[in-house]
């Protein structure tokens, strides 16, 4: 039996590999915006490779314009947060410095149970490290994961970027 967390792994797996099932499923409380980003990973979808190991990431998308790290968080409640415990907290400490030394986006994608429409929203990790070219602009465009007084990592679904409206601005020839 899978981990709890290993469905919705598989689940953005497939989606950013632009498999037509997982799509399908996806896209139907989805309104016409949100389906039509999720249809254009058919046509542009990334090599998605699932990672190993309890303090490295999830997932990574790999593709001709972008790469990332994906670290997959679900829950039941609208807001987590990431000071439960010292695993997350060292978790998302060691993602930032990997990706900061490596010029790479870190992306939480945070998936909530029970919604109608796209269920996922993303986030980065707040960092002064600047990155090249396209990749700044697309951090810029992210949303930063809230900090706490005690430097914790907080992640409100509400706040994040929905997926579908991220896949449409990677899909975009020029970022505007």
């Amino acid at each position: 039996m899978a981990a709890p967390g290993d469905t919705y792994e598989r689940e953005l797996k497939y989606l950013l590999s632009g498999e037509t099932k997982a799509i399908t499923k996806m896209v139907k409380t989805c309104n016409d915006e949100e389906t039509q980003a999720y249809c254009s990973m058919i046509d542009s979808p990334f090599l998605v490779i699932r990672a190993a190991g309890s303090l490295g990431v999830d997932l990574v998308a790999l593709r001709w314009d972008f790469s990332f790290p994906i670290e997959v968080k679900s829950s039941d409640n609208d807001i987590l947060y990431m000071s439960k415990t010292a695993r997350l907290i060292e978790q998302a400490q060691r993602m930032m410095e990997d990706c900061d030394r490596s010029h790479v986006i870190p992306i939480y994608a945070f998936r909530l149970k029970g919604v109608k429409g796209d269920p996922w929203r993303i986030f980065t990790i707040p960092s002064e490290y600047a990155l090249k070219g396209r990749a700044q602009l697309l951090k810029q465009k992210i949303p930063k994961l809230d900090v706490s007084r005690n430097g914790n990592f907080i992640m409100r679904w509400n706040d994040g970027m929905k997926l579908s409206d991220f896949l449409s601005y990677i899909g975009l020839s020029t970022f505007e």
